[in-house]
């Protein structure tokens, strides 16, 4: 679980640790330090001496390096699960609980409305933290909850907790949401689920989706950031130029936040679109020996073997094998070269999965956020984990 210090964490993990106590299970709670304030690392010290007095083990985490100007929480909330995301997968975790309240949830709805680009938040979600988290699902526990009932739980047990005065700064939205709501009751969080089921994704492993032409919009978004394998997804006009296409009875071919998708009929093909004047995307990654790789957002690949490097298919069709251009065949056209190749020091070309344990993360980070926004909770078992080297390739054909 996410531990600040706050009263609101404070509460969740004297609950959890309750709980994982009567369950057997074992609690992490971590704690981070953003280096915003000159009282930080007491906060971090005494956030792990409540954990461990509390009976949790504990882990302090810090993010180090230059801070924005502008844009400093968003900046700090990416920061702060991404490195959460890679420790709860480094412990072996699947689930991260976070404190927010039904509070946090109008303050979040009030920032949006007025243009912060926040997402809604839901009791079960994906960790939005990429690649970092993921496989990690959220859980929010506290959301139908009031934080002045929390305060009354901790002041039951005689628990102390931290005020941080950035929440009083009005220089930043949620301070500014939290002083225009002050005195109104918060309304029960709302995450209205999606009527809606994606069809089967039989491509999905070599990053490619479908999706009926009548689907959400929100499901294209997510479609988009899956198999561009970005952290976020596209929203505003872009969304609303994308909204327009679909509409049109047309067939087209359209580009977004480094997606092709392709609308052909009553389908749309979702597709990662390499180009040659996107040399970030084609150039040659180096590839770690020995631990598992997140390449391009879409791939984690693991080998043993030293000087290899990860690059896509697109301008090496010709130098791979007759057998790995067959293999390719069955592919549309597009992700054939989107693909990923792995080249030795001699320059040879061979498809990834040939040569090193390679798992597709399109398929499974898609199938989350569908299961999340239609109101599911998938069990822990379910969730895709690899912390200890990457599911073995599971062969498409």
């Amino acid at each position: 679980m996410a531990l600040s210090g706050g009263g609101d964490s404070l509460a969740l993990l004297a609950m959890t640790s309750d709980w994982a106590r009567r369950r057997g299970r074992a609690l992490l709670a971590l704690t981070v330090d953003h280096g915003l304030n000159s009282d930080s690392r007491d906060w971090t010290r005494r956030a792990g001496d409540q954990a461990r007095a509390l009976g949790a083990d504990w882990r302090g985490l810090a993010w180090t390096g230059p801070k924005p100007t502008a844009g400093l929480p968003a900046a700090a909330r990416q920061a702060r699960h991404a490195l959460i995301g890679d420790a709860a997968r480094e412990a072996g975790a699947r689930v991260i609980l976070f404190a927010h309240t039904r509070e946090d949830a109008a303050e979040a709805d009030w920032m949006r409305a007025r243009g912060t680009p926040i997402g809604r938040l839901r009791d079960a979600a994906p960790s939005p933290a990429w690649p970092e988290g993921r496989g990690l699902m959220l859980l929010r526990p506290l959301l139908e909850e009031r934080r002045a009932d929390l305060r009354g739980l901790l002041h039951a047990r005689g628990l102390d907790w931290i005020e941080d005065p950035a929440n009083a700064d009005a220089h930043f939205a949620r301070p500014r949401a939290r002083a225009a709501l002050k005195g109104e009751e918060p309304l029960l969080p709302q995450s209205p689920a999606l009527d809606w089921a994606p069809p089967d994704q039989p491509l999905a492993d070599a990053g490619v989706l479908t999706l009926p032409r009548t689907a959400p919009l929100a499901a294209f978004a997510a479609a988009v950031a899956c198999v561009a394998g970005v952290r976020t997804t596209p929203r505003g006009r872009v969304l609303e130029r994308l909204r327009r296409r679909l509409a049109e009875p047309a067939d087209a071919v359209a580009t977004l936040s480094g997606a092709r998708l392709e609308l052909d009929g009553g389908e749309v093909r979702v597709l990662r679109q390499m180009r040659s004047r996107d040399p970030q995307a084609v150039a040659p990654v180096p590839l770690s020996s020995g631990a598992p790789q997140v390449w391009d957002g879409r791939f984690e690949i693991e080998s043993e073997e030293q000087g290899l490097r990860v690059a896509p298919a697109f301008g090496r069709l010709a130098r791979l094998s007759a057998a790995d251009r067959a293999w390719l065949s069955r592919l549309p056209v597009q992700a054939r070269s989107a693909f990923p190749v792995l080249l030795a020091d001699d320059d040879a070309s061979v498809l990834a999965f040939r040569r090193a344990r390679m798992r597709g993360l399109v398929g499974p980070r898609f199938g989350l956020w569908a299961r999340s926004v239609g109101g599911e909770t998938p069990h822990e078992a379910e969730l895709a984990q690899a912390v200890h080297g990457a599911t073995p390739w599971n062969h498409l054909f």
